[in-house]
Parts: C-alpha cells; sequence; structure tokens
C-alpha cells in the first residue's frame, strides 16, 4: 500500500497485484484529489510498522535465549519452541531429564528397507540430534545465533516416500498439521483457528527436484493452502550446516517416519501418521486447511458444507490396466450409478482422475458426498470432502487383500468407510490387518465388485435422516 504526499499534498494510495504472470499497480484514489503525481511524490519517509521485523532482528542473543520447550511429542511427531541447529546437528536445550528419547523423535534419516541389518543405520547419532544444557549451548554456540522466525515444519524423511500425492498431502504433511493443531482445541467447523500459519517447509533430507509428484499436486496444494511459505532443501540445509553459525527456530514441527514406527501401540502396517492421533485435537483439526484451499479456488467453504443435492463421485482406473474392476462390473457400476442418478435426481460423476485439472479434482471433491473407486491415489482426493453426517470413502479391493491407507485417512477426517471384497463389505471397527495374499491379482485388472452391493449401500446412506 502507497501513501503519496510530499510535494503537492496529494494521496494517492493502492496496491501492486501480481496476475497472470505480470505485476499490476491499481490505484485507489482519495475522494475530492486528483491523482498526478512525479518522482518526488515518492521520497516521503512512512513510519516503521511496530509488527514488521528489522534487520536488527535477525539476531538474538543465545545467553538471553528461553531453553527449548517440547510443547507436543508423540512418536515421530514433536512439537518445539526455541529449536536450535549448529553444524547440521539439532539440539534440544534444556536442563530437564524426563525429555523423551532422541530415537523416538528422530532417525538417521538413512531410506527405509525391509533388511534387518540395516536397522541399525537409522538409529540417531550426536551427529543427528542432542541435548544439551543452556551452560553447555553458550559454551558451543557462541554469543549469538541466526534467528529463523515463524513456524516452520521439519520433514525428516528420505526422498523414497515424498514424490507422491497421497504420501505428502495425506500422510506426511497430514500427520503434522495433526500435531501442530493439537496446540489449538478451539478450531471452528468453518475453520478459525488461532494458530499463526506456517513460515516454511524444510526438507532436510530431500534436493529439490525429488520432492514432488509427477502431476504436482503436493506443490499445488501446499502453495495453494499457504501462498506466504516459502520451501527449503537438501542444499539449503548444506549451506546452514556448513555456515559455521548457529540457527535457532521460533517454533518447529519435527517429523520423522522411522521414529512414528517405533511406538509400539501404532504398528507401522496400519499408517505412520497414527501416533499425531494420540494427541488431544479439534474435531474440525482439518478445516483450515480445506477452507484455505477451496477460498483459492474461489469456492466457499460453508457452502459446501450444506450442499443439499447428493454428489457421487467414482474415480474409475480402468485405462490404467492395473488395479481396476473386471470389465463387466464396472460397466455394471456405471449403470447402476446413472440408474440413480435418473431416478432418485443425485449428481453423478464418473471420472478418470488423470484427465483432470487439479483445480476440478478438488473442485469436485469439496462438492462430493460418496467418492468410490479401486485403491489407488485418487482417493486421497477425499481430504477435500465435507465431513458432512453422509460423507462416505468406498473403497474397492481384490479380495481378501486391504491396505488400510485411505481408510485410516477417512476416519481421521471424520468420514464414514467401507471396503469392498466382491460382494462383501468391510467395515470399522472390524476392518482386516494390511494384506496381500495374491500381488498380482491385487494389483491386476480383474477386481470383482458386485455392483447391485455397492448402489444398495449408496441408496440406504442417502435415504437415511
Amino acid at each position: 500500500m502507497f501513501s503519496l504526499s510530499r510535494k503537492t499534498g496529494i494521496i494517492v494510495t493502492g496496491v501492486l497485484l501480481f496476475v497472470g504472470g505480470q505485476l499490476h499497480y491499481v490505484q485507489k484514489q482519495c475522494a475530492g484529489v486528483h491523482s498526478s503525481y512525479d518522482h518526488d511524490d515518492f521520497l516521503s519517509i512512512p513510519k516503521p510498522r511496530a509488527d514488521v521485523p528489522t534487520m536488527s532482528d535477525a539476531f538474538v542473543k543465545v545467553q538471553k535465549e528461553p531453553e527449548t520447550t517440547i510443547l507436543r511429542h508423540s512418536a515421530g511427531y514433536t512439537v518445539f519452541d526455541q529449536l536450535y541447529m549448529f553444524n547440521g546437528t539439532i539440539f534440544i536445550v534444556s536442563d530437564r531429564n524426563d525429555l523423551p528419547a532422541i530415537r523416538m523423535m528422530t532417525s538417521s534419516g538413512f531410506p527405509i528397507t525391509n533388511l534387518a541389518s540395516d536397522n541399525i543405520k537409522r538409529e540417531p547419532t550426536d551427529e543427528h540430534m542432542q541435548i544439551i544444557t543452556p551452560s553447555q549451548a553458550r559454551e558451543r554456540f557462541g554469543h549469538e545465533a541466526l534467528r529463523v522466525k515463524g513456524v516452520t515444519f521439519m520433514i525428516n524423511d528420505p526422498p523414497q516416500f515424498v514424490a507422491h500425492y497421497f504420501h505428502f498431502s495425506a500422510e506426511i504433511f497430514f500427520g503434522m498439521w495433526r500435531a501442530y493443531t493439537s496446540l489449538d482445541l478451539d478450531i471452528s467447523a468453518n475453520g478459525k483457528t488461532s494458530l499463526p500459519p506456517l513460515s516454511r517447509l524444510v526438507y532436510k533430507n530431500v534436493p529439490q527436484d525429488k520432492w514432488c509428484d509427477r502431476p504436482r499436486l503436493n506443490e499445488f496444494v501446499f502453495r495453494s493452502v499457504f501462498p506466504e511459505a516459502s520451501m527449503e532443501f537438501e542444499h539449503d540445509w548444506q549451506f546452514k550446516a556448513s555456515s559455521g553459525k548457529t540457527y535457532v527456530y521460533d517454533r518447529v514441527v519435527f517429523q520423522d517416519r522411522v521414529a512414528s514406527f517405533r511406538e509400539d501401540r501404532y504398528p507401522a502396517e496400519q499408517g505412520y501418521s497414527n501416533p499425531a492421533f494420540s494427541l488431544p485435537g479439534s474435531k474440525y483439526w482439518w478445516m483450515p486447511i480445506r477452507s484455505n484451499m477451496l477460498r483459492y479456488l474461489g469456492i466457499n467453504p460453508e457452502y459446501s458444507m450444506t450442499e443439499s443435492k447428493p454428489v457421487i463421485t467414482y474415480i474409475s482406473r480402468q485405462a490404467w490396466g492395473r488395479r481396476a474392476l473386471k470389465k463387466e462390473d464396472h460397466e455394471a457400476l456405471v449403470a447402476g450409478l446413472r440408474k440413480l442418478e435418473a431416478e432418485k435426481g443425485y449428481e453423478v460423476h464418473i471420472v478418470e482422475a488423470e484427465k483432470m485439472s487439479k483445480q476440478e479434482q478438488i473442485s469436485l471433491a469439496s462438492r462430493t458426498t460418496i467418492m468410490m473407486g479401486v485403491h489407488g491415489n485418487g482417493l486421497t482426493a477425499q481430504i477435500w470432502m465435507a465431513p458432512t453426517p453422509k460423507a462416505t470413502v468406498m473403497e474397492f479391493f481384490f479380495p481378501q487383500g486391504f491396505i488400510p491407507d485411505y481408510s485410516k485417512t477417512a476416519m481421521s477426517l471424520g468420514l464414514n468407510y467401507h471396503g469392498f471384497w466382491g460382494s462383501k463389505t468391510i467395515e470399522p471397527p472390524n476392518l482386516p490387518q494390511r494384506a496381500m495374499p495374491d500381488p498380482k491379482a491385487f494389483q491386476g485388472s480383474q477386481i470383482p465388485l458386485d455392483a447391485n452391493v455397492v448402489i444398495s449401500l449408496v441408496e440406504k446412506i442417502l435415504s437415511s435422516d
């Protein structure tokens, strides 16, 4: 915003907008004055804003900084205030002797494999994280540290799982946001929260070209929901590590997949974000993310919560040639859904997600009452559904096979969930354990489904009071 008045006494205000790759100055002329001005108009010195940091705020005195505080912790998810980094090592500065074990907070970042011999390689050492006293901190760091302001989400995973829509948006970021929102138990149904927005996302171990999925949905989600946030990658972390400087982060939500598996109550095969959900939280913990995304798309989030006409979305994988229904069962399902559309007036969409734009995928999901499809990445779109009483995810598997990724996501969001093995339904709380007895059939294109069972359940859900 500009205020120009020095030479002529004229006041002109406006804003700079970045639209479609072009920078535009939008002028707002004050009533009763003209708007001509020249170079001298820009010479007036505005008063500094008290809420804007100055260059002097970049450094802090170590001896005056408070100790590290752990605000929340569950295996693999820890929320810190005043977390230090020096020479690539994370330091928790505290005199307390009741802190969580380091291995329950972090790992070495070594890739996850099924080799028992690799387990020791994932154990953290003093190179990765240490707990030191304030006096030790002053001796080690000197008298000043570079302050990293705001809220940082710090991801310690290796690259192998991050370049995937589900693994980022509905697993890594999903769990971190749940941990962060445990600091506000009063998030409202429309997404109002007292929590500051995310300032940056840090991938300690991931190169910049390795984090994004092929359709770039991860990037779209992050930059749409947090337009003001930045991203840092492995080379940024290495630069700080080699600088010889100490950095102190105001607030960090720290995530580590391997550490989350070390909690016996939450077996790895049931989803690694589980420990985050052991923390206190609001029923509406995800709504700030959903609301920001819909506003970015120009959709009223509250309207999508109250839309009266049921919307059924079947995400088809038939064109993929893998993890697809039998041709005749797919056709029977489509016919049954079209019959519901004609007779009941429901809005029915048969879609192939890969043929839709990002905006179209999210917009449709936000209006969907029942989402269905064969187990696959397309069901990640459920994170944009409104958690209404009838909101339901239906997932089709080859009989006896089961992966809990999307059932866990649905239940975490307050959505209803039904799995299908042919004509048999599988539902909480009696969901099976992760299993894939016949991997070729599970991944194949001959998955059986009784369309009549699906259609009957759809009718039952949508006709209930």
